[in-house]
């Protein structure tokens, strides 16, 4: 009886071992089968997209799901990095980290590019714009495409436009008149165009990173700035400035850039599905643009924080007058021929 008993229970445990045996092999082909369906680290493609703002805005949204919609239509063989909120680089260092290929998607405001793009300046003018329609159908013309398809140039080459907004201004006073702006100091982004808009008020215009603006605004560094009601909600601009005033004076808009040499190593069918993918997120951006800025404004209203008066369309059209010189000091490098292809559109 004890015989049986040991060899029953030796029978047992081989039969457990045999078990264990088969199964770890078969647990094994199945990790490694889950592992072919990812890329190798050698066969990656990395993508670093670099911006600075909030992942809360239009562009930071569209970030993210340009980065979810290509590792997706490549299944993992491309993974776009998104380092929103200046984590890499700031505003004056992100361009030359582009031209290095140190990152390879930057998402800049035109102003930024003007340094590269002198007919850039067209679209920091005052109320050349009066709403988006106007802004896409520019930029979807024959005019609009050709002027993309030449910021190629230093390295760098024109993916697509997002928008971000049309701006309005804070300040820690009312600004109502034009003469309201006298003796202000205005943030800007690195625009002559900007610079001069300011200065034809009688303000005076400081060049300041975005990451910087806050701190700025907060300390009595400057005065007043412009900015879209996305930026001004999601960077809490609206805490630390008395009165906003609803003008939608100027369009900003942020141009898509990739590294050329970086864009031309890449496989044509990896390109493609890039290209595509980048399409389709600019249609996408261009409407949540629209609705974010509007539930932002809301937002900011409804927190009660700031004052807030709505620009007339009288008192519009004396600020238009006084900011028309403006027009005057850069057709030159605009061209008069693009400005007028703006115009046409317009009416």
């Amino acid at each position: 009886m004890k015989t049986k008993i040991s060899i029953s229970w030796a029978t047992t445990i081989l039969i457990i071992f045999f078990l264990i045996l088969f199964a770890l092999p078969l647990q094994s082909c199945q990790k490694r089968a889950l592992d072919l369906e990812q890329v190798s680290a050698e066969e990656r493609i990395v993508i670093k997209f670099s911006h600075v703002v909030s992942e809360q805005t239009p562009k930071g949204m569209a970030a993210r799901r340009f980065a979810e919609l290509v590792h997706e239509r490549t299944n993992g063989h491309v993974e776009v990095q998104v380092y929103p909120n200046s984590q890499l680089y700031m505003d004056g260092e992100e361009i030359d980290a582009l031209i290095n290929n140190n990152i390879q998607i930057i998402a800049p405001a035109t102003a930024k590019m003007t340094e590269y793009f002198p007919e850039l300046f067209l679209f920091d003018l005052p109320f050349l714009f009066e709403d988006y329609n106007q802004v896409h159908q520019f930029i979807d013309s024959a005019e609009g495409q050709m002027l993309l398809s030449r910021l190629t140039t230093q390295g760098i080459v024109s993916l697509a436009m997002w928008d971000n907004g049309f701006k309005v201004m804070t300040a820690n006073r009312p600004l109502h008149k034009p003469s309201d702006f006298k003796g202000l100091r205005f943030r800007i982004m690195p625009s002559r165009v900007l610079d001069a808009q300011f200065v034809q008020l009688g303000a005076m215009a400081r060049d300041l990173p975005f990451s910087d603006v806050y701190a700025a605004l907060e300390r009595g560094m400057v005065d007043a700035a412009e900015n879209t009601p996305s930026n001004i909600y999601t960077k809490k601009f609206f805490l630390v400035q008395d009165h906003l005033t609803i003008s939608d004076h100027g369009y900003l808009g942020y141009l898509v850039l990739t590294n050329e040499k970086f864009w031309s190593s890449l496989p044509p069918d990896i390109r493609l599905i890039l290209d595509e993918t980048m399409a389709e997120v600019t249609a996408w951006e261009r409407e949540i643009a629209i609705e974010q800025n509007k539930r932002d404004m809301e937002m900011i209203i409804a927190s009660g924080q700031i004052k807030i008066y709505h620009l007339s369309e009288v008192e519009k059209e004396f600020w238009k007058e006084a900011l028309l010189p403006v027009y005057a000091m850069f057709v030159n490098q605009i061209g008069e021929e693009l400005l007028r292809a703006v115009l046409h559109n317009r009416y």
